[in-house]
């Protein structure tokens, strides 16, 4: 990129972000390709950095927290016995994808997914050319074809979780089990604390503003009665007005409790769903030998890891673009909201009641 744009470029991140200088040219090429040769980073990426058993274990921790849920969707007391018994149905047909799909082991298979695109050695642009263009023709070799719901349309080699309405489907890159998330050798109060959450909380998502006006197969209609549609607002409500409250002082702005509603429900129900998982873990095969060096139990290790994970820090451009255009709230909120509605993080650090982590009234949706 010449000279003049590339000032123009970091003008405008400066703005809008807070950026001082611009990335590492390596840093763009490598994000680039990623971003377009998705399947192919994805094959090095799980070949040299991704433990196999991964999937298995990560398996095994969506059914215990699909479990979980089914257990909290009995226990909650506004649903119509009839929207609830469909709610379980959906709950129980989501579709499961982790890691990536297992044609990347296969070289036939890969080399065929680009048989189309031509890449020549230290020709950058006409390669970024000849990306966009592959990328247009592959878009366009499905226009007008049946959906093919097996398709994996999520890249491995990313830090992120997906749930896609449309399907009724988990996805969980390979590029996300890993730690601060997840890991093997991690004691499993960590696991459900990290991963564990992030699987409540796309789950969830299938039950939220949006994603509950979905049915199992994915298609958009209306299965809640409206008896239970008010009951949901009115939970909803609840979380709308607790995070209206809460205010980025960075940038002195409060958050938009409604735009971010459905990753609030998402966040708190996931957080829930993943502790009692992760105690009938324990019930079935006995706790966990304590850390050396730390003064802490498990049941706080659990909401440790699960905090951790969303303490950052933010430019204050950024922080001011995020909270006012994001459909997540800042980390910090993220802490402080599902924390401060769980009754089991208040009981595993003994938060006396009516404070500010264990207040009286608490919002609670699933």
């Amino acid at each position: 990129m010449i000279g003049e744009f590339q000032e123009k470029k970091i003008e405008f991140k400066r703005i809008l972000l807070g950026v001082q200088s611009e990335k590492a040219r390596w840093r763009d090429c490598v994000e680039w390709t990623n971003k377009k040769m998705g399947m192919a980073v994805g094959s090095l990426f799980i070949r040299d950095n991704f433990n196999q058993e991964s999937k298995e274990t990560a398996s095994e921790m969506i059914k215990s927290l699909r479990e979980a849920f089914n257990e909290l969707l009995d226990e909650n007391h506004w649903m119509d016995n009839d929207t609830r018994s469909v709610a379980k149905e959906k709950a129980n047909a989501m579709m499961e994808r982790i890691g990536y799909p297992e044609t990347l082991t296969n070289p036939v298979e890969l080399t065929k997914e680009y048989l189309n695109l031509n890449i020549t050695k230290d020709h950058f642009l006409e390669n970024i050319f000849n990306l966009l263009k592959f990328d247009a023709y592959q878009n366009l070799q499905k226009l007008r074809q049946p959906v093919n719901k097996d398709q994996w349309t999520t890249d491995p080699a990313i830090v992120n979780a997906f749930y896609n309405p449309n399907k009724n489907e988990i996805v969980l890159p390979a590029g996300i089990l890993q730690p601060l998330f997840y890991s093997q050798s991690f004691p499993k109060s960590l696991n459900f604390g990290g991963i564990g959450v992030v699987i409540g909380h796309e789950i969830t998502h299938g039950f939220d503003d949006k994603g509950r006006q979905f049915d199992k197969d994915g298609n958009m209609i209306e299965w809640w009665n409206n008896a239970t549609i008010r009951a949901f607002r009115e939970r909803a409500q609840c979380m709308i007005d607790q995070y209206s409250r809460y205010k980025l002082d960075e940038v002195d702005m409060h958050i938009n409790g409604r735009m971010t509603q459905g990753e609030n429900i998402a966040d708190n129900g996931g957080l829930k769903q993943s502790f009692r998982a992760y105690r009938k873990w324990v019930a079935a095969y006995g706790a966990e030998p304590l850390l050396p060096g730390l003064n802490l139990t498990h049941n706080q290790l659990f909401f440790l890891n699960y905090a951790q994970i969303w303490c950052g820090q933010m430019r204050p451009e950024d922080a001011l673009t995020k909270v006012r255009s994001a459909n997540h709230p800042p980390g910090k909120f993220r802490i402080l909201g599902p924390l401060s509605n769980s009754r089991d993080f208040s009981e595993a650090y003994n938060c006396p009641l009516g404070t500010r982590m264990n207040p009286v009234a608490k919002c609670s949706v699933w």
